[in-house]
């Protein structure tokens, strides 16, 4: 096993004893990386799609309901800078917001 100095930069984020999420640094991205993030609301996407735009993202859907997930599946979808798939989604219904 390398030694830690030749590692990449690495985070893990979730629960002892395993991480459910890594984030490596390095210099490509696979394209087929999709990253969906639960947010609590409705407005916390439509905030999500819009701050991504204003840094450089690329609109894949528009903040709407997706009905082909769930009844109030409601999300939006980007592609970043460097090319992945970003999502975010709430699950809750419009009265819940």
């Amino acid at each position: 096993m390398p030694a830690a100095s030749d590692r990449p930069a690495m985070v893990g984020y979730g629960r002892d004893p395993k991480p459910f999420l890594w984030l490596v640094d390095g210099d490509t991205t696979d394209p087929n990386l999709h990253l969906a993030f639960t947010v609590d609301s409705r407005a916390d996407v439509d905030a999500f799609y819009t701050a991504a735009l204003a840094a450089g993202a690329v609109s894949r859907h528009a903040p709407a309901v997706h009905p082909e997930y769930h009844p109030d599946y409601y999300g939006a979808f980007v592609t970043d800078p460097d090319g992945t798939n970003l999502e975010a989604v709430c699950h809750l219904p419009a009265a819940s917001d």
